[in-house]
């Protein structure tokens, strides 16, 4: 565990500092509660020993009732404040997880998974909430009840006071043992806890596929054993928290038993009053529910601990790349891109891509080709700061993107990827996700442009039609309509098309190249392709190839130069080009 539980309790603690004033009148409320509860065994014994001497006890009664509704009153605004500030609370750590989040680099989320990363924020502002909420609204209270007790006590019979605290220190120590039994287990039951939600995220994002594949008896299957290992690994725990508690009965029952038989001596001996005694026993009685909800507070802490580590983990998380102090706001850009000797590895020495170097001019398109792993992607998320070079420079304009801001560099580059990337939103709320503030005309516009809006168009709901997760009530080709339509509203200077085209057939493709050629008109271009007939259009092809460039020109001349594009075309990977496109490219 990254780090220790009483830091980790104190780290969950200082979260409610954005609303300290409240935490604090909370925190002073629970000690008014806490003494007006200890009161309440005080005012008995003296409640008793007046009505054995005979005296009027009406005064006492009186106190108490008045104290009891105060501590009524108290409680209540305790709960109600202490539970919405903690909702409040959680829901704020939520989203300071979810920026951390989704601002971390690719590789994070590759390594880690969708559904683990899910799973550190739920689970953690979960426990963050039952943490506080239990701080505010009974661990407060506990604990100064215990520290008022012990003088209080005191100030009766010391010889007493000595079985309340052999009881406080019976607790405490089992505690301390149960929880250093359980603690390695309790991390195993967080990790086997994020494998059943990864599970469960991961099957349920490719249900298509087990169906296809008749993987329903399988993945329950497989499911199942995960959930058993989850099991195997949470009972040793239960069995040590289970015995803990029949442990601490045994001991408050000894308590008690003690605590009438030594107060019986007293009493006979002239040394203890009933009252007194009377008042022993609901000290008991006070510290044992004190002691249990402490106890049982510990207990959520320790069993939370691993849940809030990670999420610690993930909120400490810093992001692979950040904006240089001063970063420049990249504005009217026109988009001459220069790749000058640019060189990155994976972590772990992977491959990545070496000594790239080419322009594409304001206008141009540059087409990337290559075998899968060659480096294309790659080569384009570092136009995009997605990753860091190791080496080189990648400028803009004559600005190096490593001296510009993140949001203005992206703001300027609109992408069409080959996996749609659509949210379970509506068909309008995704495609303005190119701009935000764009009017329905534009939007429609663009829909058009993108020949989407006619298929839009067709359903009831029209723009507003919902399309479920990742665009799963779209077909392939509508998917990659709404994201052409994105990019279309977006109308950034530079446009990336990875694969953009790969989903449709070759008639849609075709009239999709009328409003890929509209997009692309003074637009600086990079397409990414195997059959996109638009690869015989562009300006240059650069041929990648283990991570470095071994081939570039045009289409024609690349397609009789005997290399590896010569292969690639003969083998069918490209559509030929037109001779009037030739003609258009002298």
């Amino acid at each position: 565990m990254r780090l220790q539980i009483l830091t980790l309790y104190k780290r969950a603690l200082a979260m409610l500092a954005a609303e300290r004033h409240l935490a604090i009148l909370l925190g002073l409320a629970s000690i008014a509660l806490a003494a007006v509860q200890l009161a309440e065994p005080v005012l008995f014994g003296w409640v008793v020993d007046a009505l054995s001497k005979g005296n009027s006890a009406f005064g006492l009664i009186g106190l108490w009732a008045v104290l009891g509704l105060a501590g009524i009153l108290s409680g209540v605004v305790v709960a109600i404040y202490a539970d919405r500030l903690a909702h409040r609370r959680r829901l704020a750590a939520m989203a300071e997880a979810f920026n951390r989040a989704i601002a971390l680099p690719l590789g994070y989320h590759a390594e880690r998974g969708s559904g683990a990363v899910t799973t550190t924020i739920l689970r953690g502002t979960d426990e963050l909430f039952w943490v506080w909420l239990g701080a505010m609204r009974e661990q407060m209270t506990a604990v100064a009840g215990v520290l008022f007790l012990i003088p209080t006590a005191i100030s009766i019979d010391a010889r007493m006071t000595a079985i309340l605290a052999a009881l406080a220190v019976v607790y405490t120590l089992l505690n301390l043992y149960v929880a250093r039994r359980t603690r390695v287990d309790q991390m195993k039951v967080e990790r086997y806890h994020s494998d059943v939600t990864g599970r469960l995220v991961d099957v349920l994002g490719n249900v298509t596929v087990v169906q296809s594949y008749t993987r329903l008896a399988a993945e329950s299957e497989a499911l199942r054993a995960v959930m058993g290992n989850l099991l195997s690994a949470q009972y040793p725990v239960l069995t040590w928290w289970g015995i803990l508690t029949i442990l601490q009965k045994a001991a408050a029952t000894i308590a008690m038993v003690t605590i009438f038989a030594i107060g019986a001596v007293l009493a006979m001996r002239g040394e203890l009053s009933v009252g007194q005694i009377v008042s022993f026993v609901a000290f008991a009685n006070l510290l044992i529910g004190k002691l249990d909800q402490i106890s049982g507070f510990v207990v959520r802490v320790q069993q939370a601990a691993p849940a809030l580590d990670r999420y610690f983990s993930l909120v400490d998380e810093q992001p692979a790349i950040a904006d240089k102090p001063g970063a420049l706001e990249l504005a009217d850009v026109k988009g001459d891109v220069v790749f000058q000797n640019v060189s990155f590895n994976f972590p772990g020495g992977a491959a990545g891509v070496n000594d790239l170097d080419f322009r594409a001019r304001q206008g141009e398109t540059i087409a990337l080709v290559g075998p899968t792993g060659s480096g294309k992607s790659t080569t384009m998320a570092l136009l995009q700061r997605l990753r860091a070079p190791d080496a080189g420079r990648i400028l803009i304009d004559g600005h190096d993107v490593a001296d510009v801001t993140q949001h203005t560099l992206r703001t300027n580059i609109a992408v069409v990827f080959q996996d749609a990337g659509l949210f379970n939103r509506s068909i309008a709320e995704n495609i303005r996700i190119g701009r935000p503030d764009a009017n329905d005309a534009d939007m429609e516009n663009a829909a058009r442009l993108a020949e989407a809006h006619e298929f839009i168009m067709r359903k009831p709901e029209g723009y507003h039609a919902m399309i479920g997760e990742r665009g799963a009530a779209l077909s392939g080709g509508e998917r990659q309509r709404i994201a052409l339509a994105r990019a279309i509203l977006k109308n950034a200077p530079i446009l990336i098309l990875d694969e953009a085209t790969s989903a449709l057939d070759a008639e849609t493709e075709a009239r999709i190249k009328r409003a890929l050629d509209a997009l692309r008109k003074n637009r600086t271009t990079f397409i990414i392709a195997h059959r996109l007939s638009t690869v015989a259009d562009a300006h240059e092809i650069l041929v990648l190839d283990q991570g470095r460039i071994i081939e570039r020109g045009r289409f024609g001349e690349l397609a009789q130069a005997g290399g590896l594009f010569q292969r690639m075309v003969e083998q069918g990977g490209f559509t030929a080009p037109a001779s009037k496109a030739e003609e258009d490219l002298k």
